[in-house]
């Protein structure tokens, strides 16, 4: 973009600048202080080469808002200071992307490179293919259109295929230009893809001042990307200085001859690059076997942690555009890109103790509590160890130097004790024989792992319970989270789930947190709880072995709740995947005289026990007859809305795969139940796309 010879005449005209007393021709230092800031902003956020102190670029900053001011016929949208504006609505609307943001398959070793090489030959219909690798951002995903070379919207990837609207806090990036000079080569509109990212070192200063300031921590990299650019003030935004990398064109409209960079992928980022984007130029690599592909992609893990931002694999392209476009696509991902994934990542740390903790179905849990390390991003300190018998496989001891993964580097685990380490001082892990919060005897049901306290009153299970209840999958009560359950339990205003629809609301006013919209929007909250649907309060009632599909399928069963005081274990497994586990749990639960005590409590306060919609699965409808089931994570829409479009159109949600089964819709990382499918056969396999499809249909 800049030459050396052009960077010493910016860097000199700056230093003019910051001695100038007097403004002779306004137009045409405002423009000269435009090109510098943006000549600097490119130097430290896309360089990562700072060519002015902090104090120079504030007063250059400063003389360019103070000559706008003055000239407000001046002022520009592309201009440095429009990068803050004054504030954005409550939500982010939402919009749709020119082209789909699809996902990319997965690789996990050579084997499976080898074999999407082969694929990519035979779609290509040529042995020689050349491949672009680059770095896969640990990030939040944007969409950036820029018309007639200014920026006109950024948005999230969202479902793909909608986004939410963030264009005011894609601006407070400043490695995002806000116009580029796309016209020189005839590009009207186009449309770029990218990743927001926060540097290593700035997450490390954000979360040593959050902590300094009493805040907790953010948990990683990733996830306080995607947070922030869903802030609805965009002044904290750009505190959180963001960064960006841009990796893909995916549409473009073009007047007169094409560039010869667009024929290719790599061409294109290094078009983009020398218009001022921050790309991966530095970091991308070509080569014309999948075997130099392979070999780099082993030898740039070992050198994952060298780079300044957090990355969980690499992404290979074919380079050729005209070779994609012959490859085409499926309705989930482009053929000719794979995303080659990383190791778990792993670390060794310190057992130091073991907690013990309770939950709502009275389980007792332990807990490791080990040295803090950081392990991909995330700096990890406590592990669930899951019950007693993975602590006496694994021969753990309190003191033993443990080997710590994140699973899918996300979910911690300790993978084994280093066990030729030890020098005598470790000692062994002690389970409790009593609750360890209401001193209750424990006790292990016969054929299960977990030791359990039976006292229905141990105030962690009830505080559990009261969470759960007011869950979002649950009975949706926002804004009574966890935090402010334990706080109303510990100063007795809701101390059972009945409490929660008579809260004394003189005692809670006052409190730091509860001013007066935020009482009346938990008030509201409670209120809207009351109409919830029965599947939805059996749900949130914590039955043992029964989650939101079987919840469904009891709520289905009857016309209001208390019908079930009466069922027996017998016409309990006559139900739709009902198994004998399921049936004596809650048989036990309806048949409890506290239960039966409690659901008297919340009639009494106006919640819905009935099931208002009894018979609705059994209507004719467009899906009556077939049943389906939902596996993997889904992307387009939440399990429970996509369970509620089948219901509405007359199918019924199993919960299990079976030979009943009629549809599998299969999401990310989809496990068991799709090769349980896959060898049954008589199971029509659905993506996302090709369920909605069949809806809409």
């Amino acid at each position: 973009m800049y030459t050396k010879q052009d960077e010493q005449q910016l860097y000199k005209q700056a230093k003019d600048l910051l001695a100038l007393t007097a403004v002779n021709d306004p137009a045409a230092t405002i423009d000269q202080l435009k090109t510098i800031i943006n000549f600097a902003d490119w130097k430290y956020y896309v360089q990562d080469e700072p060519v002015l102190a902090d104090i120079e670029y504030d007063q250059l900053f400063k003389q360019l808002k103070h000559l706008e001011g003055a000239f407000p016929e001046l002022l520009t949208e592309d201009s440095p200071t429009q990068r803050i504006a004054q504030g954005i609505s409550e939500r982010f609307p939402t919009v749709a992307h020119l082209v789909p943001m699809l996902s990319l398959d997965n690789t996990y070793n050579a084997d499976d490179l080898s074999d999407w090489d082969r694929r990519c030959r035979e779609l290509a219909g040529t042995d020689k293919i050349e491949y672009c690798v680059e770095p896969k951002y640990d990030g939040a995903s944007i969409s950036l259109i820029y018309e007639n070379g200014k920026l006109v919207r950024g948005a999230t990837r969202g479902d793909g295929v909608m986004g939410e609207e963030i264009t005011t806090n894609i601006r407070q990036i400043k490695s995002i230009p806000l116009a580029a000079d796309f016209l020189k080569d005839g590009v009207g509109q186009i449309e770029i893809r990218g990743e927001v990212v926060i540097h290593k070192e700035t997450f490390a200063a954000f979360n040593q001042q959050r902590t300094a300031e009493g805040l907790a921590p953010l948990a990683n990299p990733r996830n306080a990307a995607s947070g922030t650019l869903r802030m609805l003030d965009p002044e904290e935004v750009r505190k959180r200085r963001l960064s960006a990398v841009l990796y893909h064109i995916s549409y473009y409209t073009q007047q007169g001859e094409k560039p010869e960079a667009l024929n290719t992928h790599f061409g294109s980022l290094q078009w983009l690059y020398s218009l001022g984007f921050p790309t991966p130029v530095k970091e991308m690599k070509r080569f014309g076997s999948i075997d130099e592909v392979i070999e780099f992609c082993h030898a740039f893990e070992e050198r994952r942690d060298d780079l300044p931002y957090e990355v969980d694999g690499l992404v290979i392209k074919v380079n050729s555009f005209d070779m994609q476009d012959k490859m085409g696509m499926t309705t989930h991902h482009p053929r000719w890109a794979v995303a080659f994934k990383f190791k778990a990542r792993q670390a060794t740390s310190k057992l130091r103790r073991v907690e013990f903790q309770v939950g709502r179905t009275g389980s007792v849990t332990p807990v490791a509590k080990i040295d803090p390390v950081p392990i991909g991003g995330v700096t990890v300190s406590s592990i669930s160890l899951f019950n007693e018998d993975v602590v006496r496989e694994k021969d753990l001891h309190i003191g033993d130097t443990v080997l710590v993964e994140r699973a899918g580097d996300v979910i911690p685990y300790i993978v084994k004790p280093l066990a030729e380490l030890r020098d005598g001082t470790e000692t062994e892990i002690e389970f409790p024989k009593n609750c360890p919060v209401c001193g209750e005897a424990l006790e292990k049901p016969q054929g299960e792992a977990v030791w359990r306290c039976i006292n229905i009153s141990c105030p962690a299970q009830v505080v559990e319970r009261i969470m759960h209840f007011a869950s979002k999958d649950a009975m949706d009560i926002r804004s009574l989270g966890g935090a402010n359950v334990l706080r109303f339990y510990e100063n007795k205003i809701v101390t059972d789930i009945p409490g929660i629809y008579h809260i004394n609301w003189d005692e809670v006013k006052g409190w730091e947190g509860f001013g007066a919209k935020s009482v009346s929007n938990l008030k509201q909250a409670i209120e809207n709880s009351k109409q919830q649907p029965l599947n939805r309060l059996i749900y949130g009632l914590g039955i043992r072995h029964v989650g939101e599909t079987m919840a469904k399928t009891l709520a289905n069963a009857v016309g209001h709740i208390k019908e079930l005081y009466d069922w027996t274990e017998e016409q309990l497994i006559a139900l739709e995947d009902v198994g004998p586990k399921v049936a004596a749990s809650v048989a036990h639960f309806f048949h409890a005289h506290e239960n039966r005590h409690m659901l008297d409590l919340l009639e009494k306060e106006g919640v819905n026990l009935a099931n208002q919609l009894k018979g609705h699965a059994g209507v004719e409808g467009e899906l009556s007859g077939k049943t389906f089931l939902f596996t993997g994570t889904l992307s387009h829409f939440k399990r429970s809305d996509a369970e509620v479009m089948v219901e509405a159109k007359g199918g019924a949600i199993l919960g299990g795969v079976s030979s009943k089964l009629n549809y599998l819709v299969v999401g990310e990382d989809a496990g068991s139940k799709l090769e349980k499918a896959k060898k049954l056969g008589t199971v029509n396999i659905l993506t996302e796309e090709e369920f909605l499809a069949l809806i809409q249909s």
